[in-house]
């Protein structure tokens, strides 16, 4: 299968300037065999919803897979004044850093860590950019796919936003995101080809107007499409001449060859009142199981009311409202230092702020995901220092880090680590995984969360919590640096 996106392209220079002028300091200043450890992580969950989906591991993989500066990117470097010296480092570059990862479909949350780098101090702060913009734009799509599956209550729904995304990576990479979330498929022909998702689509507008009447054009598309047959109707007049038209075609032209009508599709009006009526008509005419698909604008709050109210919809077609995720467009994922190793121990390190929400949690971390034994369902994630093992044969106390008296007691449980290992000094020992499984895990996993956390308004608060041992070396670190003001 071939790599839509593009794994054989060098992108190592995708990167903030300050990446390189960073790189260059710690070069100079004899950093540049110092091991540290860089965490991602984001802070605030999109649509104020209940949690976000982790999705774009694989590119991330394809991207340190190239990892190389070429000759035309040292000559660049050269002449923005950066020392011959370090210009050798980086043409001598070879990547040496572990990398971990949540696999892509499981359900994250805040503060957690999702992605960690260890690694010389030059590779490991180099890798900031990318890992941002892979993990941010897919995760926010996939998320925002999941929130319109889930309003459309297991109606189909199909990504139809290529010609709006906001480049042809977003489109490319967006639609499979939007597959990972839950979408049954796409518009976009590539991703068909690429990664094996089903790739859907009859006809615009266009196709209707070419021809000298409408029921022209549904009979041509008919006899070239007998066995999958969906007709828009909007064109001209839904109700007084779309449907008429359609069934008519569909007596003719469909199942005089031996197939049913597969369906109609809607694409403007009032769709809710539009469905009914064109549920009746279907009916009447004997057909039943011709489905009705609608598209124009939506999202999950529109798809949650057009049902509400009683819509005949079958399938939603789903364009610039998934692809950009235009209600929110973006997750705040941020990629901060955590620790260094010197002298052959472990330093953690701490970003202090006014703003409490942007103080980081210090140290190299294993986060876990806890399940009740009983019921299946997830109870809370937990940040611990790396080395610390749960002891699932006795209860475990959580408490919140930000409320340390809310606390609960918690037995018969599992804790499963949500970090898997990609890249093992350097080398990839990831193994890459079909779409469709992804997707099917993702759905997996979403099951595991209680109903109350997937409420599109207000939904229940999931808690990640740290351990004891790690809030006390973060507040150590915190009363450390405030006496030193």
């Amino acid at each position: 299968m071939k790599k839509t996106y593009d794994s054989d392209i060098n992108l190592t220079m995708l990167t903030d300037f300050y990446e390189l002028t960073m790189a260059n300091g710690y070069f100079k200043n004899g950093f540049e065999d110092t091991i540290g450890y860089f965490d991602m992580f984001y802070r605030n969950i999109p649509d104020k919803a209940g949690f976000v989906i982790m999705a774009g591991v694989e590119q991330v993989v394809d991207y340190l897979n190239n990892l190389k500066f070429t000759e035309d990117d040292i000559e660049y470097l050269r002449k923005r004044n950066f020392s011959e010296e370090f210009l050798d480092y980086l043409r001598n570059f070879k990547f040496q850093c572990d990398v971990w990862a949540i696999p892509e479909g499981t359900p994250i949350f805040p503060g957690e860590v999702i992605v960690k780098v260890r690694g010389p101090i030059i590779q490991a702060q180099f890798l900031e950019t990318m890992i941002l913009l892979i993990i941010n734009h897919q995760s926010l799509i996939a998320t925002k796919a999941n929130r319109i599956v889930r309003a459309a209550n297991g109606r189909t729904v199909m990504e139809f936003g290529s010609r709006r995304a906001q480049s042809a990576q977003a489109a490319i990479l967006g639609a499979r995101a939007a597959y990972i979330g839950g979408c049954v498929g796409t518009a976009c022909t590539i991703d068909g080809r690429d990664y094996g998702i089903p790739a859907l689509g009859t006809m615009a507008h266009s196709w209707v107007q070419l021809f000298d009447t409408e029921i022209d054009a549904f009979r041509a598309y008919a006899r070239e499409y007998p066995d999958s047959c969906t007709l828009l109707v909007d064109t001209y007049n839904v109700l007084k001449s779309g449907i008429p038209n359609a069934i008519k075609v569909f007596n003719e032209e469909v199942v005089p060859r031996g197939f049913r009508p597969k369906g109609i599709r809607i694409d403007s009006g009032d769709i809710t009142y539009l469905s009914k009526k064109a549920r009746k008509m279907l009916d009447e005419a004997g057909f039943e199981d011709c489905q009705i698909v609608a598209s124009n604008s939506l999202d999950e709050y529109i798809i949650r009311d057009m049902l509400l109210q009683g819509a005949k919809v079958d399938s939603f077609g789903v364009g610039e409202r998934l692809i950009t995720s235009s209600s929110h467009p973006v997750l705040d994922g941020v990629y901060k230092l955590t620790a260094i190793e010197k002298d052959g121990k472990l330093i953690p390190k701490i970003k202090i702020s006014e703003n409490v929400t942007k103080i980081t949690t210090p140290c190299a971390k294993n986060v876990y995901r806890l399940y009740d034994k009983e019921t299946g369902k997830a109870e809370a994630d937990l940040l611990t220092l790396q080395d610390e093992v749960i002891d699932e044969n006795e209860p475990y106390v959580l408490f919140d880090p930000n409320y340390t008296w809310k606390q609960k007691k918690i037995t018969n449980f599992t804790a499963r680590p949500l970090l898997e290992k990609i890249f093992e000094n350097g080398e990839c020992i990831y193994e890459k995984k079909d779409v469709k499984e992804i997707q099917k895990y993702c759905k997996e996993q979403i099951d595991t969360l209680w109903d109350e956390c997937l409420r599109f308004e207000h939904p229940h608060k999931y808690y990640v919590d740290l351990s004891q041992k790690l809030y006390d070396e973060k507040y150590r670190l915190l009363k450390e640096h405030s006496s030193k003001l």
